[in-house]
């Protein structure tokens, strides 16, 4: 007699098969997961040359590299998959006729990594155009038509850190996509290579850090020639920037209509380019920068004197700060030298050499001594003012303002260069003269008409002679005279 089988044992085992197909279905695993037009190797999905005018819609959500490059896509909307690609890290879309690109494209792939839309038909690049890729750290663009970039066509990209833009038409240097700590923290590539650029913005350029204009290629632009285009790509010459020495030939500017190499500008007298030396007072903060080639480096720095830095107080007051930089709470004269930072990172190793002179005074006394110096000019040059104001605005004399008698044959004698010393024998003189002599005095004066600035005689005059009121009494002179020969001493006759 043959055992009953349980019925229970077979309806569990029938809801064990529709749980596993219902986990499966909710997984997204379609039973076709390739695509007829695609070629599948696991998650890779390989669709290109197949002159695609549309994205294939049976998409795997597991795909996590999908090229598409080599069709005949014009335009990628926001429901170009209906399926939410949440794996998929690599999208090449490459040599398509790409023209229009929605916003929200990029809204199914939130996790993509690499991006390759170069070969294209795109003109613009629209704000918030990859807003949504928050996680890419590559963008090709190279090769399309685009003229103009929006200055936040790549906000919120803070993982980006290639960004191939040459071969395009643009002609404004997107500053703002290389200033430090700006929108792009990450980004060590910059190609604006073969672009219709003329002028750059040279200062901000001359201050990014080395680990940026190592990898900002700006080679086959139609640049301005000036010395200081040549000064600042002599500089990336001299610190062997890859994007200066890998492109040496290729690096031209623009002038009278004629293309010349960056390093032969003869003909404009430039001044050969000479790595500047840090500059510092007594008492100054200072931080100086080892600005190295590559990001996450450990840097350790050398004393003049051969010794090493620490990362607490040394030698007093130099200290190397958490990002390996050389601090100096107050700069001394003993400071001064040659510093050496030594570099080592996972790809090559870096030394740089800074030298620091330091002004043995202090910035403030500096400014007192030049304020002393211009206090001082500014006395003198008041005193010689006061004087000249003294000399020719000092108002004459009540007493040496007479009246002006008409000049006499009497005069025009006592003119004579010679002063006559022979007494006056007047038989009609009066007896109160002392010894029958008449005491005159006289004034040696070139002859000429008129009288002089304030009362003085002018050439051709003599002083009115005062009657006598009394015996030997002197006649006054004029003391303001400038004629007088012995100032204000009488000469008696």
């Amino acid at each position: 007699m043959q055992p009953q089988r349980d019925p229970r044992g077979l309806w569990l085992l029938l809801l064990s098969l529709f749980l596993l197909l219902f986990e499966v279905a909710r997984a997204g695993r379609p039973v076709v997961s390739c695509p007829a037009a695609c070629l599948c190797a696991s998650n890779i999905l390989s669709c290109s040359k197949q002159q695609l005018p549309n994205v294939p819609h049976s998409l795997p959500s597991y795909t996590a590299l999908l090229d598409l490059s080599h069709n005949n896509l014009s335009r990628l909307r926001a429901e170009w998959t209906p399926t939410r690609l949440i794996h998929l890290q690599s999208l090449l879309l490459s040599h398509n006729h790409l023209n229009f690109i929605s916003s929200e494209a990029f809204s199914p792939v939130p996790n993509l990594r690499y991006l390759d839309l170069s070969s294209n038909q795109l003109r613009t690049l629209d704000e918030f155009l990859f807003s949504e890729l928050q996680a890419l750290e590559v963008l090709l663009l190279y090769n399309n038509h685009i003229v103009a970039v929006d200055r936040c066509a790549f906000d919120d990209m803070a993982q980006l850190q290639k960004l191939y833009l040459s071969q395009n038409q643009i002609s404004r240097f997107p500053l703002e996509l290389v200033k430090e700590g700006a929108k792009l923290p990450k980004l060590t590539l910059l190609d604006l290579s073969s672009n219709k650029l003329k002028n750059l913005p040279l200062p901000d350029l001359q201050k990014l850090p080395a680990w940026i204009k190592n990898g900002l290629y700006l080679h086959n632009n139609p640049l301005h020639c000036d010395c200081e285009l040549y000064q600042l790509f002599s500089h990336w010459q001299y610190r062997q920037l890859s994007s200066v020495v890998d492109f040496q030939e290729d690096l031209y500017c623009m002038r009278s209509k004629k293309l010349h190499n960056v390093f032969n500008l003869s003909f404009l007298n430039c001044s050969e380019y000479k790595e500047r030396a840090w500059e510092a007072h007594l008492g100054d903060t200072l931080t100086i920068k080892c600005d190295t080639k590559q990001q996450g480096m450990t840097k350790v720095w050398v004393t003049p004197s051969n010794e090493r830095v620490l990362d607490e107080v040394a030698n007093g007051t130099v200290t190397v700060s958490e990002d390996g930089s050389l601090h100096f709470q107050q700069v001394r004269v003993e400071d001064a030298g040659v510093y050496t930072c030594y570099a080592m990172g996972e790809a090559f190793n870096e030394t740089l050499s800074v030298e620091l002179k330091v002004y043995n005074f202090t910035l403030q006394g500096h400014h007192d001594t030049l304020n002393t110096a211009y206090t001082t000019l500014v006395g003198c040059i008041l005193s010689v003012v006061l004087v000249l104001i003294y000399l020719y605005l000092t108002p004459c004399r009540c007493w040496c303002r007479g009246v002006e008698k008409p000049s006499s044959h009497q005069g025009d004698s006592l003119s004579s260069s010679m002063l006559s010393t022979t007494p006056n024998h007047d038989p009609m003189a009066g007896g109160d003269k002392d010894d029958g002599f008449d005491r005159r005095v006289a004034f040696l004066e070139p002859a000429g008409p008129g009288q002089g600035q304030n009362g003085k005689l002018k050439p051709g005059n003599t002083l009115p002679v005062p009657e006598a009121t009394g015996k030997g009494q002197r006649r006054m002179s004029d003391p303001e005279s400038v004629s007088s020969v012995f100032s204000d001493t009488p000469i008696v006759v």
